[in-house]
């Protein structure tokens, strides 16, 4: 048999309640681990939500070293996984938060990404609250000989995250989101999830909100696009078993990659 990594996609609604959000954390890593996964991944935002955004950011925003990545790390021991989950980070300003993603394993932090496109869009503004994450090279972690990247909801949007990811050596691009619900939102949703997939040949696993808030449908999508396990609009957790070997197949009939005649920049 090939080599297999099982990765979790967990999809749940984080609130204003920060120890009911780890709460539910622990309760979908229990479900997730249960099931085989190595790596499970959460919503943006997991720490604390509130909707619409106020003052309550900045007073809920945490550190990288804070009560929300300790307990992640508490978690990630226990049942020997990664953890990626958003959290509120403190600024740089004390006006506005990071929207921070961490990666954690049982010895701590592993990686973090601070959102760069804000989602300043669909009559929403993101940057009024939050300020944007710094240009810099993409942290990335490794697990059972797969490299994964990280990058967060709007950024979904801007193929050139991910090409740079990529570039980096992810074979797993991680996307933790809150997709706002609205017409069309769910088909964007889909369609750009599994259009990162398939034109930089890697996995994809993005985790969003349920509804009311978020449309749902988490989902884990292979290198040729191929939806591998979903979440529809419920709290829950859908695994996939990544083929260790997929990629390198995929890219010896597809080598797109090699074929591009541009590179990605930093504007």
């Amino acid at each position: 048999m090939n080599d297999t990594l099982a990765i979790a996609v967990a999809q749940f609604a984080p609130t204003a309640d920060a120890a009911a959000n780890l709460e539910a954390v622990a309760h979908l890593v229990t479900t997730a681990s249960a099931r085989g996964a190595r790596v499970v991944v959460f919503p943006e935002y997991s720490s604390y939500f509130v909707d619409p955004f106020d003052a309550s950011l900045v007073e809920n925003a945490q550190e990288l070293d804070g009560a929300f990545v300790r307990r992640l790390t508490e978690i990630a021991r226990e049942h020997d996984v990664v953890v990626v989950a958003g959290l509120l980070e403190r600024g740089s300003d004390g006006r506005r938060v990071r929207n921070t993603v961490v990666a954690v394993g049982g010895d701590g932090l592993l990686a973090h990404y601070r959102k760069l496109h804000l989602y300043d869009a669909f009559g929403q503004r993101e940057s009024d609250w939050v300020e944007p994450g710094e240009l810099a090279p993409p942290l990335g972690f490794e697990v059972g000989g797969l490299r994964f990247g990280l990058m967060t909801c709007y950024d979904v949007r801007f193929p050139e995250v991910a090409r740079l990811l990529v570039d980096a050596g992810a074979d797993v691009l991680l996307v933790p989101a809150e997709w706002v619900r609205g017409p069309l939102k769910e088909h964007h949703w889909r369609t750009l999830v599994h259009a990162r997939a398939i034109e930089n040949t890697v996995f994809v696993a993005a985790a969003d909100h349920p509804p009311p808030l978020g449309v749902g449908n988490s989902l884990v999508v292979d290198p040729q696009g191929v939806e591998l396990a979903a979440v529809g609009t419920a709290t829950d957790v859908a695994v996939a078993h990544l083929d260790v070997g997929a990629i390198a197949r995929v890219r010896r009939v597809n080598p797109a990659l090699q074929l591009r005649r541009f590179r990605v920049e930093p504007a």
